[in-house]
């Protein structure tokens, strides 16, 4: 077993940003899911027990070797553009149209925004935050724009699932409305 946890390992620091998908890892590793999700739980608790730099976390339904956020504010330096440039206001709202209405078009998020987002959306694909994935079937062709596996990872999220609901800001926003009509 201590062989398959080396080989694991070894897959996912060579797969780096895109991980392995638990299928290729199962066909190339020739385990079962019960000896995959076994060796899963022995190198997290052998990173946590050594106080690494790494982890292993699973998104979606493909695995990889991350550094833990323990040794974030040194990763961040490494990464200047991550430590320089945080996200504008108009770059937020982007990103969480994306997340919950993808696959959408650039003009369809600027119908819902009411302004020009080019440049905005321009930097989520830079940061690797969102991608295009496929054309719609309408005039022009328009680029699909969708949230990246590094999307989750960025916000701490394992899957599309774990989104907030929109009911929930509707339901606080409409809270603080009555608690200032109550001033």
């Amino acid at each position: 077993m201590a062989n398959k946890m080396a080989e694991l390992e070894a897959l996912l620091y060579v797969a780096g940003d895109d991980g392995i998908e638990e299928q290729n890892l199962l066909d190339l590793l020739r385990i079962s899911l019960v000896e995959l999700q076994t060796l899963v739980t022995k190198s997290k608790n052998k990173y946590q027990q050594d106080s690494s730099g790494l982890q292993l976390i699973k998104i979606n339904q493909t695995y990889k070797l991350t550094t833990s956020p323990k040794v974030s504010k040194t990763i961040e330096k490494y990464f200047a553009k991550d430590l320089t440039k945080t996200l504008s206001q108009s770059a937020l709202e982007i990103l969480s149209i994306i997340a919950y209405r993808q696959p959408i078009t650039r003009v369809e998020i600027d119908e819902i925004r009411g302004v020009n987002s080019s440049g905005a959306l321009q930097t989520l694909i830079w940061r690797g935050l969102v991608k295009a994935k496929g054309k719609k079937e309408a005039p022009g062709n328009p680029n699909l724009y969708v949230t990246t596996d590094y999307f989750l990872q960025y916000f701490d999220f394992n899957s599309l699932a774990d989104l907030p609901l929109i009911e929930d800001f509707e339901n606080e926003s409409m809270d603080i409305e009555d608690q200032e009509g109550n001033e």
